[in-house]
């Protein structure tokens, strides 16, 4: 447990770290870790305000995650609950003040909300102190909230929470806000972007791009663990990453309506148009001025690769389009790149992908079992996909599967 001084210390350096960060997802990770550390908490939840509505958006307990084996996630769902003095949550979102309950199942009853225990009872959970408190943004308008459950002593006990550590908390709720609004105005200027997409490609919407973007940093997550990298590493690739792989098809905004919408089978020259969306969704990022821009450029160009060298578009200059010397066939077709020839993240966004294409319905088709989409990756693994990263999906499935309840079409 952090003492008084290592607190103060770790909420300055966490005001900054907070504010560099983009993805909307990976900071209410980075929050509610936070958060959790400061005050030694063993779990939590962050509400984000929609409208009248609360929506639990993220969700972290280390004594679940415990019984699920190393290195596995929670998986959890989501869902709404209107702003309210019913709830917990709902009232500090109405009244802007903040709740610290020693004991959620010895409430008083001159308060006006209850606690509910139905996820404690079907969990084998207990929930016993809990620290509420608003996200307010500088305007001090409240644009979530911000949960703790069961603070902890140096043993492990559960404690109520100290009345010293709200005011930490309420300072750092306050850091969290504004960040999560500029990730909010991040989040939505790249959804306009795939909105202009899907206007040219009915499959690019807002619940696929999502749905790849989290399969990606899941695969990448569990991958660079078993590779032993550092968690200051993977988190500094993380949050450019889940951005990027939202963007992955962004450069079908360049191919015309003629080949992009043509319902029936291309001929080799407009499967040829159609492949060079990788290349020019690679050129938007050129120049790179920063870490998104070099990831977003490696996974627009890389995500059809294949990793037996069949892929597309290959070894080519992103510039002009041709293949890079000593990089063609005797007939002068372009070489695709193979195996670790293709770069890390574009090799993971090739597997998310399809899994969400084969997985989702489309104009044009159903929607595949899961057990045909399961069987298409296994059998890929080696030729179209890196083997590899296909055991690492495959130790994460459950996870893919609660992603994909988290976004779905008709949402």
């Amino acid at each position: 447990m952090l003492d008084r001084k290592e607190k103060l210390s770790r909420l300055i350096q966490l005001g900054l770290e907070v504010s560099q960060i983009s993805d909307l997802d990976v900071l209410l990770e980075k929050i509610l870790s936070e958060a959790r550390i400061l005050v030694h908490a063993d779990a939590g939840s962050i509400y984000i305000k929609e409208g009248e509505m609360l929506k639990f958006s993220y969700s972290q307990n280390d004594t679940l995650r415990a019984k699920l084996g190393p290195n596995k996630k929670l998986i959890y769902t989501t869902f709404s609950m209107p702003i309210n003095n019913n709830s917990i949550a709902g009232f500090v979102a109405n009244t802007g003040r903040t709740s610290n309950i020693p004991d959620a199942y010895e409430i008083s009853g001159s308060l006006p909300f209850s606690f509910n225990s139905d996820f404690d009872k079907k969990v084998g959970y207990h929930t016993t102190s809990i620290l509420t408190v608003p996200l307010k943004n500088t305007r001090k308008q409240i644009i979530g909230v911000l949960q703790l459950i069961n603070a902890q002593d140096d043993d492990g006990k559960v404690i109520a929470f100290m009345d010293d550590d709200e005011p930490l908390i309420i300072h750092f709720a306050n850091y969290a806000a504004n960040a999560i609004e500029k990730a909010q105005l991040t989040r939505t200027t790249i959804m306009r972007m795939i909105s202009m997409a899907e206007l040219r490609d009915p499959k690019e919407t807002g619940p696929h791009v999502n749905r790849v973007a989290a399969y990606s940093l899941e695969i990448y997550e569990a991958y660079a663990r078993k590779k032993g990298l550092s968690a200051e590493q993977i988190d500094s690739q993380k949050d450019s990453l889940r951005m990027a792989a939202m963007l992955h098809d962004v450069g079908k905004v360049a191919i015309s309506d003629n080949i992009l919408k043509k319902p029936g089978r291309f001929t080799d020259e407009e499967y040829d148009v159609m492949k060079t969306h990788t290349i020019l969704g690679a050129r938007l990022f050129g120049g790179a001025r920063s870490e998104f821009d070099e990831i977003a450029e490696e996974v627009a160009m890389n995500h059809h690769e294949r990793w037996d060298g069949k892929g597309y578009p290959g070894h080519v200059d992103i510039s002009s389009g041709d293949a890079l010397d000593g990089h063609t066939d005797k007939d002068g077709n372009i070489l695709g790149k193979k195996e670790e020839e293709i770069p890390l993240f574009g090799r993971i966004v090739a597997i998310a992908d399809v899994y969400d294409a084969l997985s989702s319905k489309r104009v044009y088709k159903e929607a595949w079992t899961e057990e045909q989409v399961l069987d298409a990756l296994k059998e890929g693994a080696g030729s179209q996909f890196d083997p590899e990263l296909i055991e690492v999906f495959f130790e994460n499935i459950d996870v893919m599967r609660s992603i994909q309840q988290r976004y779905p079409d008709d949402a």
